[in-house]
């Protein structure tokens, strides 16, 4: 599957007014797109796409109306932090009230289905003003991502994908319910995928490594391996491989005289600033001050 693009989206990113301040085009996400803009006032009829379209508003209230001129047509007032939902393969008519800052994501209708875990396949809910602080969290992680784009994210950002398809899923159906689910332990990874898994991360320390290519050599979809993967090692595969590139880099700071640029590429890291930044983050010191502890 190719990278998600404004092409599977309904249309109304193609107003001619709107220039998105940012996009996910060229970031090869295969799943979900991304595009946050300013949006003017404005009425139209928007053909279906194989996405899912959700618009979080960052301002507000707005009036909305969807449905416009049929006898199921709603109005609402939404603040900041509502959500828009429309789901795949259905044609939409909206009517956008007021000028609007707003982030576009379009999910996979294949991502949500597969999320599900079902045989038949599930329909989201048409919804207009819902407020879901998870989702909306999940929705600026990914903008943070877009604006702050470094190629060792790849995996993060596959896993934000993956959470978004997931709750989308669970919580946002057609006909669900907010009753919470029985917890049931997820299945781990075996002993055989697991060391699969970590070879993969070790030989490519240094390169973007996205959910698909670590699932690939499992057997299992993105979606189970991303969850026996955590219940394998309690940590999300982007903090694991985050986790070994640290390692690595300490190891090497201290273990050899290779400059800290070159340590930083070598271990995966996009220069030798972000090197310094995560090891703040994770061991609360500098790649300087652990090469003085050789």
């Amino acid at each position: 599957m190719g990278e998600l693009s404004a092409a599977d989206t309904n249309g109304i990113l193609a107003l001619p007014w709107i220039r998105p301040e940012r996009t996910s085009a060229g970031l090869g996400w295969e799943h979900l797109y991304l595009s946050k803009q300013h949006e003017r006032p404005h009425r139209g009829l928007f053909a279906a796409a194989p996405t899912h379209q959700l618009i979080l508003h960052l301002a507000g209230p707005v009036t909305v109306r969807r449905r416009v001129g049929t006898p199921g047509e709603q109005s609402r007032r939404v603040p900041a932090g509502g959500l828009f939902l429309q789901p795949s393969h259905a044609d939409l008519s909206v009517e956008l009230g007021g000028e609007l800052d707003t982030l576009h994501v379009y999910v996979a209708d294949s991502a949500v289905q597969e999320a599900a875990g079902t045989e038949t396949p599930i329909r989201l809910s048409e919804e207009l003003g819902t407020v879901d602080p998870l989702l909306e969290q999940l929705l600026l992680s990914l903008d943070g991502v877009v604006r702050d784009w470094e190629p060792s994210a790849r995996t993060y950002a596959d896993q934000l994908c993956a959470l978004v398809a997931t709750h989308l899923a669970r919580r946002h159906r057609a006909g669900g319910t907010t009753a919470e689910p029985t917890p049931v332990t997820p299945a781990a990874l075996s002993d055989r995928q697991f060391d699969r898994v970590r070879d993969l991360m070790a030989e490519r320390l240094a390169e973007p490594l996205g959910l698909p290519e670590l699932a690939a050599v499992t057997g299992l979809s993105v979606s189970r391996f991303a969850r026996r993967f955590k219940a394998r090692t309690g940590l999300p595969p982007h903090q694991y491989l985050l986790k070994l590139r640290v390692e690595q880099a300490r190891l090497l700071l201290r273990t050899s005289s290779d400059p800290i640029a070159d340590i930083a590429a070598g271990c995966g890291f996009s220069h030798q600033e972000h090197l310094t930044r995560v090891l703040r983050t994770q061991l609360g010191t500098t790649p300087a001050a652990l090469r003085r502890e050789r």
